[in-house]
């Protein structure tokens, strides 16, 4: 090469240059750009003409072997870089004519050196079709070169994972979780991790298994399988370490199979109302399946056993009905059972009245239900907003208060059954007050129209049955002063606001109040009904007779055309004790009304 230049050189000095050029310039006034590869051919043609062919004075001998064809084809290959492409084009070039060369050899090595360094640039960003095209350039050029397996091997490997990924995420949107084995998201994405144990790609969907399967976990509960949950929650807890999101999972378990112990609880009780009972059975099997309750489930069986006697309900169930048109309910009833009873007090009970006898026994073939408290002042009115309802004590102008300074019950004006016992505006939790038998029929007939439901008074008998709750004693708490705070009722140590206190009262006996209470204030009776023998007064069906002779024996209402005074039964805050027996009982006319009368409804089962 040094002689060559050296040749080239003088040749550049003395040889007519500018007359070659103008006559190469006239055979091509209008030829396109040329390649390198012509170039070259052109410079060492012209090399030749002048060098070892001619007999002239610048021949020189021994003359230089100079190729005028490339000694091998260059290889046909690209480079997607430009610069690159025409270092690469042009060592290439030289390298066929001068395949020796250790210029263009060093030059093309350095050049792949850089074409190495793109291809695993190009990996990393995982440009997989820019790192195949350099690796095979770089084949082409060094086929020897390490680094070309290491990128194929690293291309493999990188599809490999891409192949993977793509089989995973279409496991997964065809809800190929966890199985089946061999093809399932799960292993795919597993896979990934083997080969590359840091890949996003894999990891996030290892975390989209976890929550899918907590998804599916969840929808395995709500179809009640919570032993599918617990299965698919333990598969998520391999697949994900995400110990809160399994514990919230399980959290969340917890809460659904309550939730549905409660609706499935209240589904039996309603197919029960309904008379739905092998809808009922069905759901308690469910229950028992859920894990309910021993108690309860053999109380909700007891209760089915116990509708197919009182229709659809179960004694002691508590319920109301829906008010149509208001969007609310009426008052909560509670179902008395079926059963029987002697009405009237003995003839040795202390303090027995004549019109407490004959005993006689009474028998209800079927359970019926009476409202839990008595009717309170915001049920009333409900009743008189909706209706227009003008009560007798409104009618009359007046009704019968308790004067706080005298101590007096006297007629007061302009009271009626917004007012409390004192004559003041009343609060909804008090029983109503100041209403009269014709008032008490119509709210319980207006009831009946709003619910579709048979809502009446109570008979007398269905009171007293009631109130005993299955006793026979003077009181349905027993003989004499109660040991707790059971009724509103009349207690030596009663102190009024004004000071007063009781004369004739029970001993050593508090209730709390001076007046009547909110209702349901203090306990309950053994049948779950409150105030039945304090608070105040109630009125009942029947019409007044002297003695219980020829009185109904099967719980109805005594009913006389054309009678003119109805029963009062039940003791009031301001009751004797010998008024608060449970056999005690009254009469008033039935436009009458009172400070300590008010009423409590009846349904029909």
């Amino acid at each position: 090469m040094r002689y060559l230049a050296i040749i080239f050189g003088a040749l550049l000095l003395f040889a007519p240059w500018p007359m070659v050029q103008a006559q190469e310039g006239a055979e091509e006034p209008e030829a396109q750009e040329e390649t390198t590869e012509e170039r070259e051919r052109r410079r060492v043609r012209r090399l030749g003409d002048v060098v070892g062919e001619g007999d002239g004075e610048w021949s020189m001998a021994p003359a230089v072997d100079i190729p005028t064809q490339p000694v091998e084809p260059p290889p046909d290959v690209s480079l997607p870089d430009p610069d690159q492409d025409a270092r690469l084009q042009s060592l290439l070039t030289s390298r066929a004519f001068t395949p020796d060369d250790p210029e263009v050899q060093d030059a093309l090595r350095d050049l792949m050196d850089e074409v190495a360094d793109d291809a695993g640039a190009a990996l990393s960003d995982g440009d997989l079709a820019l790192a195949s095209r350099l690796a095979d350039v770089i084949a082409e050029i060094d086929p020897e070169r390490p680094v070309i397996q290491g990128i194929r091997a690293e291309m493999d490997r990188i599809g490999s994972i891409n192949e993977l990924l793509v089989q995973a995420d279409a496991a997964f949107e065809e809800g190929r979780l966890v199985a089946p084995p061999g093809d399932n998201a799960l292993e795919y994405y597993q896979a990934v991790l083997e080969a590359d144990d840091e890949n996003e790609t894999a990891l996030e969907g290892l975390a989209s298994i976890h929550g899918a399967l907590i998804e599916e976990a969840l929808e395995l509960a709500g179809e009640m399988d919570y032993e599918g949950a617990e299965d698919v929650l333990a598969q998520a807890a391999q697949v994900h370490d995400d110990p809160e999101a399994i514990d919230q999972a399980r959290a969340d378990l917890v809460s659904m199979r309550e939730q549905q112990i409660a609706d499935l609880d209240g589904a039996v009780l309603a197919a029960i109302d309904e008379g739905r009972y092998e809808d009922a059975e069905d759901d308690i099997t469910q229950l028992v399946a859920l894990g309910h309750e021993r108690e309860r489930i053999d109380r909700l069986r007891s209760s089915l056993e116990d509708a197919r006697l009182y229709g659809s309900f179960e004694p002691g169930q508590v319920f109301s009905d829906t008010l149509e048109g208001l969007g609310t309910s009426g008052p909560e009833m509670v179902v008395i059972p079926a059963g029987s009873f002697m009405m009237g007090s003995p003839e040795d009970e202390p303090d027995r009245m004549s019109n407490e006898g004959p005993r006689h026994r009474v028998t209800f073939d079927r359970g019926f239900a009476l409202s839990q408290t008595e009717v309170t002042v915001g049920d009333f009115r409900l009743f008189v907003e909706s209706t227009g309802y003008r009560t007798d004590a409104e009618q009359a102008g007046a009704s019968r208060v308790y004067d706080l300074n005298s101590g007096r019950m006297d007629r007061q004006s302009n009271i009626n059954w917004r007012h409390d016992y004192a004559g003041n505006d009343a609060t909804d939790d008090l029983p109503v007050l100041h209403v009269s038998w014709n008032d008490a029929v119509a709210y319980a007939e207006w009831l009946a129209e709003q619910t579709g439901r048979a809502y009446r008074l109570p008979s007398e008998a269905e009171f007293e049955y009631a109130l005993r709750a299955g006793t026979q004693t003077p009181y349905w708490w027993g003989e004499g002063t109660p040991e707790s705070r059971v009724e509103n009722l009349t207690g030596d140590r009663d102190q009024s606001p004004t000071g007063a206190r009781w004369n004739v009262a029970f001993r050593r006996y508090d209730s709390g109040f001076w007046g009547p209470a909110p209702v349901g204030s203090l306990e309950a009776n053994p049948f779950g009904l409150y105030d039945m023998g304090g608070n105040v007064m109630e009125w009942v069906e029947d019409c007044w007779h002297d003695s219980y002779v020829r009185a109904p024996g099967d719980g109805t209402a005594w009913v006389n055309p054309g009678c003119d005074r109805r029963v009062i039964r039940g003791g009031a805050w301001s009751s004797t004790p010998a008024m608060s027996r449970s056999a005690f009982r009254i009469a008033s006319d039935p436009d009458g009304s009172d400070m300590r009368v008010g009423f409590r409804i009846a349904r029909e089962l």
